[in-house]
């Protein structure tokens, strides 16, 4: 590339796969991958990053298509230093990396009530906060006091009202990236807070595709009516495109059975919304956020009967 990346302590690697980083496990590399060393480590990144240069943050990479062709310019990726997590009298602290589930078993291990939610949620604190992820009837923007971000400039504390809450997003400032949050919880009965995280994993269980190679929810809830409830109705539930298909379990998870590409996932997930649409006027939009670039188009090629067609799961 013409720009070389500033000098930082934290590791740099040209060409990374990035795949086996999703839970969808499909992708092309990054051009960079970068793993900052600390807070200071990533504030020197986002100063000396050549300008133009796409940045984008993998987190737990749980609701995440990276397309087949890789992600452009830098993939940042944070872990150790950011991986914390502090029990305190009356909340949680803790970094962006730290997984949603470590969270609520900390605060459930101290007596501390409010946060078992977390544990339904695959993914990290740092994506929590960025797009105020909920599970049973909270979200991120109920419980958060702060959340610390980097910039070019510094890290910054930001409140709940500075960030801007909506469903499924939060308003960071342009190229900010979450490093640590504060949750407030209140003394509550342990026996009661494992019940409760107790019937969180059961009902994941019985519902969702747990154990399968997926993005979590597909797309984000309509007003007044369940986006599963809406695929159903059109017909999606087991439907294909090669190797990417909606479960059965729960049609508002795309699964890859194996071998999936990107670019089939995304077409299968197009393909729902078109059905969606031309059944119930609704245009559901994405949750899974999809980024980076196609893989070249491949020569065109005769398919046999069960090609890229969409099929149904009894065809």
């Amino acid at each position: 590339m013409d720009h070389a990346l500033p000098t930082i302590r934290g590791r740099v690697q040209a060409g990374a796969p990035l795949a086996a980083f999703t839970w969808f496990r499909v992708g092309g590399p990054a051009e960079w991958l970068v793993r900052p060393a600390d807070a200071d480590d990533l504030v020197a990144l986002l100063a000396g990053l050549p300008a133009g240069m796409p940045l984008t943050v993998l987190g737990a990479a749980s609701n995440l298509i990276i397309r087949d062709g890789g992600l452009p310019g830098v993939a940042l990726r944070l872990g150790g230093a950011f991986g914390g997590v502090q029990v305190e009298a009356d909340g949680i602290l803790a970094g962006a990396a730290a997984l949603d589930i470590t969270v609520a078993q900390h605060a459930a291990a101290a007596g501390l009530a409010g946060l078992e939610f977390l544990s339904g949620i695959p993914g990290s604190i740092g994506g929590a906060v960025a797009m105020n992820a909920g599970a049973y009837a909270a979200e991120v923007k109920d419980v958060l006091d702060w959340a610390e971000v980097a910039t070019a400039e510094g890290v910054r504390r930001l409140d709940a009202a500075g960030l801007g809450f909506a469903y499924r997003h939060a308003s960071l400032p342009p190229c900010a990236v979450v490093t640590r949050a504060r949750f407030h919880a209140r003394p509550g009965d342990p026996a009661a807070i494992a019940a409760r995280m107790d019937g969180i994993r059961a009902a994941r269980e019985a519902t969702q595709p747990t154990r399968a190679r997926t993005g979590g929810s597909t797309f984000k809830n309509p007003p007044g009516v369940r986006a599963w409830e809406l695929i159903d109705a059109a017909g999606c539930r087991g439907l294909r495109i090669g190797a990417a298909q909606v479960s059965e379990k729960h049609c508002n998870f795309l699964l890859n059975t194996g071998g999936a590409t990107a670019a089939e996932l995304e077409a299968l997930g197009e393909a729902v919304r078109a059905r969606v649409l031309a059944r119930s006027g609704v245009a559901l939009e994405w949750e899974i956020r999809r980024i980076g670039v196609a893989a070249p188009a491949a020569p065109a090629q005769a398919a046999g009967p069960s090609g890229a067609a969409v099929t149904g799961a009894k065809a």
